[in-house]
């Protein structure tokens, strides 16, 4: 589904929704160019999930647990030069965990992301304006 977003707060908005269909298990894969709005949109998503901490991208880190009835763990795999060391962080407790995963440059862990999963992605267009988001979420079954 095609979702189109003219401002940071209609992203967070698009993904407050998303966050209403998803269940503890279900695992987020975020894409897109820097500054596109990624942050934006964890931040809709947790928002919704009743998450009042301040949410900011796991650049250094990798992973930002976040304590909910439903807990959010949000990854950033941009600095991770092979998808082993997720592996050593317990990216598999995780992903088969009572959470919802959302994970940020998950083509960089490509081999190792579950078939079953959200993919969601986020593209600027500029010829449109500086704001313009087109946001594609697909569900992946195996």
């Amino acid at each position: 589904m095609l979702h189109i977003s003219q401002s940071p707060e209609q992203t967070a908005e698009i993904a407050a929704e998303f966050a209403k269909t998803l269940q503890p298990g279900d695992v987020v894969t975020l894409n897109g160019d820097l500054g596109v709005g990624k942050t934006a949109f964890v931040q809709g998503l947790a928002k919704a999930l009743g998450i009042t901490d301040y949410i900011s991208s796991p650049t250094f880190t990798i992973v930002n647990c976040y304590e909910a009835e439903t807990p959010l763990y949000h990854f950033d795999v941009y600095r991770i030069a092979d998808p082993e060391e997720m592996y050593e962080i317990g990216y598999e407790e995780y992903i088969n965990g009572d959470g919802i995963c959302i994970i940020e440059w998950a083509e960089l862990i490509a081999d190792i992301l579950p078939e079953e999963r959200y993919d969601v992605t986020i593209r600027k267009n500029y010829d449109v304006d500086e704001n313009y988001r087109e946001i594609e979420i697909e569900k992946k079954e195996s």
